[in-house]
C-alpha cells in the first residue's frame, strides 16, 4: 500500500514540475522619465519597479508607485505629484501585456534578442493600448529587459498649463529590469 501511495505522489509531483511555468520577477527594476520641454530639464527615475513575466507565454507586467519617481529638484517632484500626476488620487501606474515574439528568445543561450511588446499602459487612471520594441538580454540564464515608451501626456488625462511648453507634450519612459 505504501508503494502505491509513494508511486502516486511521485507521478503527481513529476506531472506538476513538467507543467510548471518559469516566471521571472524583480522589485528593483528602473523606469526613467523624461518630459523635458523648451527650457526646463524634467527627468526622474524610479528604482522600485515591480515586474514579472512568464517565459512560456510572454505575459509581462510592470507596476510602479508614482511617488517613487525622484527628481533632482524637490519642487519639481512636488509639482509632478500634486499638480500633474495627482499621485494621492492615482498612486499607481502599470503596464500589462505580452512580449509577442517570446519564442524567438533562447533563454539557454547568452545573447541579445529584439522583442516586440503589446499591451495596456495605465497612468493617471487612464488605460491606453500601446506597442513598443525592446531588447531582452540573456546572460548566464538571467534575463534583462530594456524598452522605451513614448507617452502622449494629455491622452492619459494629465493636464496643466505648461504641457507643450516647459513640459513636453510627449514624455519618454525607459524601462530597465534585470530579473
Amino acid at each position: 500500500m505504501n508503494k502505491i501511495i509513494f508511486s502516486f505522489l511521485l507521478f503527481i509531483t513529476s506531472f506538476f514540475q513538467s507543467s510548471a511555468q518559469k516566471v521571472y520577477a524583480t522589485k528593483t527594476g528602473q523606469i526613467y522619465f523624461n518630459a523635458t520641454g523648451e527650457a526646463v530639464k524634467i527627468e526622474a527615475v524610479n528604482n522600485q519597479v515591480d515586474s514579472k513575466f512568464v517565459e512560456s507565454t510572454g505575459q509581462i507586467i510592470f507596476g510602479v508607485l508614482v511617488k517613487g519617481f525622484k527628481f533632482e529638484n524637490q519642487l519639481m517632484e512636488d509639482h509632478f505629484n500634486e499638480n500633474y500626476m495627482e499621485s494621492t488620487k492615482f498612486p499607481k501606474a502599470d503596464f500589462k501585456g505580452f512580449i509577442t515574439n517570446i519564442k524567438e528568445v533562447n533563454f539557454s543561450k547568452d545573447g541579445q534578442y529584439a522583442i516586440n511588446v503589446d499591451g495596456t499602459l495605465t497612468i493617471h487612471g487612464v488605460g491606453n493600448k500601446t506597442s513598443t520594441k525592446g531588447t531582452m538580454m540573456i546572460q548566464n540564464g538571467v534575463p534583462t529587459l530594456k524598452g522605451e515608451f513614448k507617452v502622449d501626456v494629455k491622452s492619459f488625462g494629465i493636464n496643466g498649463s505648461y504641457i507643450g511648453g516647459k513640459i513636453a507634450s510627449e514624455a519618454i519612459l525607459k524601462v530597465n529590469c534585470k530579473y
